[in-house]
């Protein structure tokens, strides 16, 4: 049985303006998703499918791809979005789907999935490298989006990531001296990243705006000093709060704490970022948020 894996990410710049073409800077997590598969010469065109999460079975599903008909599941939606999914790696893929082989796959699911680190990402990534694809298309065809989170998957590495004109990215090493004086803590109230994207899109931006994000993340990477790292970072949500007119997640859930408190990703849900200070535990458990994760604890 052959095996896969592909880290989660955490979006450390830009937000939705990566939709538009700012620059991203994004780090890979510890955790992320595995990928197993095994493949018969059988003629029965079968896809056998087990999803775990954290070693729990999630999902299961059979299906007959001569047809892409459903045999058996536990979830209809997750298989159905299974089946558009695999119909979009047969789309792309001279290797996979092409016969009448039968597949054996299996995915886990490292992190909690209402961490929103990249379930999905990973998924696409892992699928591209088992049917030599290209991941971007495939995450285009199937979920859209800014593509930051495969460039993530897909490098295993920190990365500088812009979609406009075209997708380019690079790696880049992000470990700022600083890095233990920062923590990563869990909101627990997941975000609809899609109704948040539509609030977004609803307004008009200019590319000037733009611009001061791609330049933001230029300084955030080279910053060496966490004063101005902490500065940095409340200028980033100051801007986005006052662009989407929605109070930044500081002002609604810690308005008294000392520090910085950077949103992660879709505002409201997932992670955030802040620096300790004497007593964060327990300001933050204090607070009803008690999963704190340090750099070293998640991120790779």
């Amino acid at each position: 049985m052959g095996e896969i894996f592909s880290p989660g990410k955490l979006m450390l710049t830009s937000e939705y303006f990566a939709i538009d073409g700012a620059l991203v800077l994004a780090v890979p997590t510890r955790l992320g998703q595995e990928f197993f598969f095994e493949e018969t010469e059988d003629g029965k065109s079968l896809v056998f499918w087990e999803a775990y999460h954290q070693n729990k079975l999630w999902l299961k599903v059979v299906i007959d791809y001569s047809s892409w008909k459903i045999l058996e599941t536990n979830i209809t939606p997750s298989a159905q979005f299974l089946i558009k999914t695999l119909k979009n790696v047969q789309k792309l893929s001279t290797r996979k789907f092409q016969n009448a082989d039968s597949y054996f796959l299996k995915t886990n699911l490292q992190f909690p999935s209402d961490f929103g680190l990249g379930s999905s990402s990973t998924l696409m990534n892992n699928l591209s490298v088992w049917a030599d694809t290209d991941p971007f298309m495939l995450n285009s065809l199937s979920l859209g989006g800014s593509g930051y989170d495969i460039a993530v998957a897909k490098e295993k590495s920190a990365v500088l990531y812009q979609n406009k004109p075209v997708i380019q990215y690079k790696r880049v090493t992000f470990d700022p001296i600083f890095k233990d004086d920062l923590i990563f803590i869990h909101l627990n109230q997941k975000q609809d990243s899609r109704e948040a994207i539509d609030l977004y899109k609803s307004k008009i931006k200019s590319r000037k705006l733009i611009e001061v994000f791609s330049a933001l993340t230029n300084e955030i990477l080279l910053c060496n000093e966490l004063n101005d790292f902490c500065h940095l970072m409340t200028v980033h949500e100051r801007k986005i709060s006052d662009f989407l007119n929605i109070p930044t997640v500081k002002d609604k859930f810690f308005s008294d704490c000392p520090v910085f408190v950077k949103s992660l990703g879709a505002w409201g849900g997932d992670f955030v970022m802040s620096a300790k200070f004497r007593g964060f535990e327990d300001y933050f458990r204090g607070k009803g948020f008690a999963t704190i994760f340090e750099w070293t604890d998640i991120i790779a």
